[in-house]
């Protein structure tokens, strides 16, 4: 991996997709994935990373689990698009921030994160798929659109990789209490 494709702290921004209490309880692993994106949200808090979350059809898939949200300080993006490039909200969000990476989480890998993964390629974002904190109902579909991701140029990490990227080196005030998190 070159320098350039390492994750850097300036233009990041975090992407918690569609983790709703109806669809959570059916997803491979979701204990799992709850704790990473919790661990990846608190990171945030320490290091100042923007994060934008979503919600798919909340009426009918109901809100992010409360887990989650207890370390969101964002309200989530209501869509009905399966992309969250599609969302003009997001779109909207998203261009406030100024991002040139986006660090994906959540769920389903196979749909709604695969597609803004694919979309935001396109429209020129580096994308990094947090391999540990993205999931689906069914493990073959998320193996299939990791897969389907690194062809159009994703780059797959997993939460640790995220958080020591960012952080470069041991020995700062943020990288004791980001050893908080890990441990």
């Amino acid at each position: 991996m070159s320098e350039s494709s390492l994750l850097i702290r300036d233009g990041t921004v975090f992407i918690v997709i569609d983790v709703q209490e109806r669809l959570f309880a059916k997803i491979d692993g979701k204990e799992r994935l709850a704790e990473n994106i919790c661990k990846l949200l608190q990171f945030a808090e320490i290091l100042e990373i923007p994060v934008i979350a979503t919600e798919q059809y909340p009426k009918g898939l109901g809100p992010t689990i409360q887990e989650i949200r207890k370390f969101l300080r964002v309200k989530p993006i209501e869509k009905i698009e399966f992309s969250c490039m599609a969302s003009s909200g997001f779109r909207r969000r998203l261009f406030e921030t100024n991002a040139k990476s986006l660090v994906l989480t959540g769920i389903e890998t196979h749909i709604c994160v695969a597609q803004t993964a694919i979309e935001a390629l396109k429209n020129g974002y580096k994308v990094y798929v947090v391999y540990d904190a993205v999931s689906s109902r069914r493990r073959e579909d998320k193996l299939i659109a990791i897969e389907r991701m690194k062809q159009h140029g994703a780059l797959i990490v997993s939460t640790e990789m995220v958080m020591y990227e960012i952080l470069r080196r041991a020995g700062t005030e943020e990288f004791k209490k980001v050893l908080e998190l890990v441990k």
